[in-house]
């Protein structure tokens, strides 16, 4: 199976893309700066340094805000012939915080509470009627950044003013007290693969490592993994990490990352995240191609009356091998009424088998 990595090149996808080398036949480096989509006469195509992206049965696409839109764009082309983990509207949810959290609330995913105004006299009744400290989120950024904290109305106000003139939208947020600890869960499919917690330095508020933050390791709770998963699975990603505070009121969801960064995680767990990863996509993909071949054998099944016609019918499907035995399809055994009990005769040649009932 053929795969590629979508991505602006960084270490973890460095990482990754030499794991996913370990499973699959063969994985291409994709600069997702390098892609173009073209919608021309009806038809949608997808370009790579100029020429027509050739066919994958897995794109793993990732990368920053800025690519957003490009990334939902090769999304939406391509995720009905191709295995993508994240689904295309995902690149627009999961890269804007206001819509983000719009998602997790209307799937009743846990979360701090959170205040959306469109006008500053709006903002600024929102802070007369909250609980000090808040925190003041941008829509955009990783890495904590576009994160403001306000330990008063006073400040708060200030910042308000501050984003209103510089025509920023911001989302409002109370302030979860943690001691500047967070947890960091890296969700494949079904499970949880690697988590941490991350303590954020003396005099910061965000544990993220790009902020100084360090790991400590860390297996949270089944009821904290559960919420995990529904919040992967709200925002539509198959991979992805989300970030959680731990609370008097249980665990919160504060952010779903669909690009996150692997060395820390890897480091403080000693996982290879990167190959859980790999491997993962790999065994999707395989999932998906198998499920599509039986998918092509019922169709043939459908066009084949096996009480009507009598004869030779050939069958075009592909085999299941087992060790040094090999299982035929369903719709060769109904044909032949082969049975256990019966004897065979088996005729081989370089490329062909015969086998006709004693």
């Amino acid at each position: 199976m053929k795969a590629a990595l979508m991505s602006l090149g960084s270490v973890s996808s460095q990482w990754t893309s030499q794991a996913m080398r370990k499973y699959f036949d063969s994985v291409d480096d994709i600069d997702v700066r390098s892609v173009e989509v073209h919608l021309e006469g009806g038809k949608l195509e997808v370009l790579y340094q100029g020429k027509p992206l050739p066919p994958f049965e897995c794109i793993y696409a990732k990368g920053s805000f800025r690519y957003a839109q490009t990334l939902r764009s090769v999304t939406t082309a391509l995720y009905k012939t191709t295995y993508m983990p994240i689904k295309p509207a995902t690149f627009t949810l999961g890269h804007d915080k206001l819509l983000t959290h719009l998602v997790l609330q209307l799937d009743n995913i846990p979360m701090p509470n959170t205040y959306i105004a469109s006008s500053t006299t709006a903002a600024k009744k929102i802070l007369d009627t909250i609980n000090y400290p808040i925190i003041f989120k941008l829509p955009s950024g990783t890495g904590g950044k576009g994160v403001m904290y306000a330990e008063s109305f006073a400040a708060a106000s200030s910042l308000l003013d501050t984003l209103m003139t510089l025509r920023q939208p911001f989302i409002i947020q109370e302030y979860i007290e943690t001691s500047g600890e967070d947890i960091r869960v890296i969700v494949a499919g079904e499970k949880v693969i690697a988590s941490m917690k991350r303590k954020a330095v003396v005099g910061e508020k965000r544990a993220n490592y790009h902020s100084g933050g360090a790991g400590i390791p860390h297996t949270p709770d089944s009821y904290t993994q559960k919420i995990c998963l529904q919040a992967a699975k709200a925002i539509g990603a198959d991979i992805c990490a989300i970030d959680v505070l731990e609370s008097i009121k249980g665990p919160l969801v504060i952010e779903v990352n669909l690009s996150p960064g692997l060395q820390l995680i890897t480091k403080t767990t000693g996982i290879d995240v990167a190959d859980r990863i790999a491997r993962y996509l790999f065994e999707r993909t395989k999932s998906i191609r198998e499920a599509g071949a039986k998918k092509e054998t019922g169709e043939i099944m459908k066009q084949i009356n096996i009480e009507k016609k009598a004869g030779e019918q050939q069958i075009v499907t592909n085999l299941d091998f087992r060790g040094e035995r090999i299982l035929l399809p369903k719709l060769a055994t109904d044909m032949t009424q082969f049975s256990s009990k019966d004897e065979f005769v088996l005729k081989v040649s370089k490329g062909k088998l015969v086998i006709e009932k004693v």
